[in-house]
This record gives C-alpha cells, structure tokens and sequence, in this order.
C-alpha cells in the first residue's frame, strides 16, 4: 500500500527578499515571489516568508519507457527506465510537447503521492536499472530528485536527468549530487530563439553543459530538437556543432529530432527527414563522432558506428535496439572504445 506524502516542503535556494519577497535561486530566472504567490515553475510559493516546494513527492504520473526515448544511445542501451515528472516548468517553451504537465499546476492534475523512498521501491518492483526524473524540468522538483537519487544510488540504481540545463551554479552542484547520467535540450544556439520561444538564455545552458563537461563524471548526451524556419539554419547548426566540438569534445552524443506542431505553435510544419539528414551530416563532416537523429524511422541514422572502423555496434529502430555488438565498452571488431556507460 503506497502512503500519502506531505504536500509541501520547505525549500532550498532562496534568500529573503524586499517588502516580504523571497528571492527563489534555483535557477537564472531568479523569481522574486511576494506572499502567497508561485514562481514561473508553478511549484513553488511563499507562504508566510519562506519558500515551499509544492510539488514534492507529487508526481504526475509514471511509465516504464526504453532509455533511448529519453534519449541517451550510450547509457545502458537496451534497457527499460522508470520516468516520471511533477506539474510545471521553469521554461516557457512555445513547442513544449508535454504541456499539459509542464504549463498546469499541480493542483490542477491528478498527481500522485510517492515519497522518495516509494520511487526507488517502484524501480525495484519493476526491475528497471535506472530512474528518469523527465517530462516536465527535474530542475523544478530539485529537492525531490536530491532525496530520490540519493537512496537510489545506495540501492545501486542509476539517476538520469532530462533537462533544459537552465539551473543556477550553486544550485545544480546539490541537484546533480547523485546523478548518473543527463541528456541535455540545447534548443537553439541563438540568444534570438532561447529570448523569444522559450523565455529563458542560452549562455546558462551552454554553462551547464560545460560544467558537466569539465567538473562531473556524469555522462550526458545533448538533443537539439529542430523547428523548421526557427533553428533549422546550416549555418546555425554548424556553429553548434562547432562550439561542442571546441567546448565539449568530439565524443558527446548529438540527437537531432524531429518537431510536430504542438501547444502554442501548431501552425509549423514537422520538421522534413531531409532536414534532421542534413544537420547529422554536418555534424558529422564537423567531426562529431555520434550523431543521431530522432523522432523518425532512420536505421543509419539511429545506429551506433564504431567511429575507428564504421562497424555497426548498436542498430536501432526508433527506440528499440535490433542488434547489440560491442564488447563491453569495445569496438569487437578494431577493439577501440567506444564512450558511454555500457553496463
């Protein structure tokens, strides 16, 4: 029987404001809440002077999905993950295609009551090697996936975040503590398309990924999702690749997926094949070594190359992984390693 968690709790990352405000430091959106008020992410309010997390232990619901749907191609291939998110978001994604969690508050759905120590228990039941904190931003609920991750880690279960990487500096150092691995959105590489279409910045995303980069073991995987006429630009997806290449290294995973017309753009068009062909090929010929393309049928495009020798060492179909190659962490063929957390 699964017991009810308390509502709220007290929150981390804020600082007493002016006139009674709170100052909320999660994140670079920096929301200065008055007295019964929420913040942009919906989930969290100052009641009587301090901030609280609403959303805690209230998640929106749960599925076991396959760890390529997140996506990440090079963290345990082929296995199944348990995924969950809370109500609201601290971006305001015009595309969002979870929008009816992300943009509702959770009072507004039927949310769920699971303590963290429940969530793990449910991994075990269902025998999944690994949590996903996804669907809205984890960044939101950061104090759940602090409590969640850390029990799962002693029960030797691996954390994964799902994220726009939009998460101030102190802050994500506790939030991330005992994750595993993240695929990170890098919607755009214009200030242009971050300002207009999901109201945040692009520069604290390009600092988180570097962070993760150069100041964590955490393996994580970047996913572009290309909007046609917004961020599909050669040229744009060409500095892209080339900032990841400078700042990144060659071995980070790129996924470029394709967009359909969802929440307050449903007037685009989905994003042509040809398009998520091309931005791959730039990618490629940049000299990324992994790149992927997502959200349609592609076999070269979702298969695994051995960058050395272009043996197939993982061909997928969409999510599901037809063919499994590699040897441990090795190429079998010209025995180069191949990056990723194979098992």
């Amino acid at each position: 029987m699964i017991s009810a968690t308390e509502n709220i709790k007290e929150a981390k990352w804020w600082k007493p404001a002016e006139n009674g405000k709170i100052l909320c430091t999660l994140c670079p959106r920096y929301c200065t809440i008055g007295e019964g008020q929420i913040g942009f992410c919906f989930i969290r309010q100052n009641i009587g002077g301090k901030l609280y997390t609403i959303g805690y232990g209230r998640p929106t619901g749960f599925a076991i999905d396959p760890i390529e749907k997140k996506p990440l191609n090079h963290f345990l291939p082929g296995t199944e993950i348990l995924s969950f998110g809370t109500a609201g978001c601290n971006l305001g994604c015009k595309f969002c295609q979870n929008w009816s969690i992300s943009k509702a508050k959770y009072d507004n759905l039927n949310s769920l009551n699971y303590s963290p120590e429940e969530v793990v228990m449910l991994a075990k039941r269902y025998k999944v090697p690994s949590i996903a904190y996804t669907y809205n931003d984890p960044t939101i609920f950061g104090e759940y996936v602090i409590d969640i991750s850390k029990i799962a880690r002693e029960e030797g279960i691996k954390s994964v975040m799902v994220t726009a990487g939009y998460i101030d500096k102190d802050a994500r150092k506790e939030v991330y503590k005992y994750i595993d691995a993240a695929n990170v959105d890098l919607k755009g590489f214009t200030e242009r398309f971050y300002h207009k279409l999901t109201f945040s910045h692009l520069n604290d995303v390009l600092d988180t990924l570097i962070w993760l980069k150069k100041e964590t073991d955490i393996w994580f995987e970047i996913t572009t999702l290309l909007i046609p006429d917004e961020n599909d630009n050669p040229e744009e997806i060409k500095q892209e690749c080339n900032w990841i290449l400078n700042n990144l290294g060659d071995e980070v995973p790129l996924h470029f997926t394709a967009f359909h017309p969802d929440f307050k753009m449903r007037d685009k068009n989905r994003t042509p094949h040809e398009t998520l062909i091309m931005a791959r090929n730039i990618a490629l010929q940049a000299g990324i070594k992994f790149c992927y393309i997502g959200n349609v049928h592609d076999d070269e495009g979702q298969t695994t190359y051995c960058p050395n020798c272009k043996y197939k060492l993982i061909v997928r179909d969409w999510h599901s992984v037809l063919k499994y190659n590699l040897t441990g962490n090795k190429c079998p063929k010209c025995n180069s390693i191949i990056p990723g957390v194979f098992e």
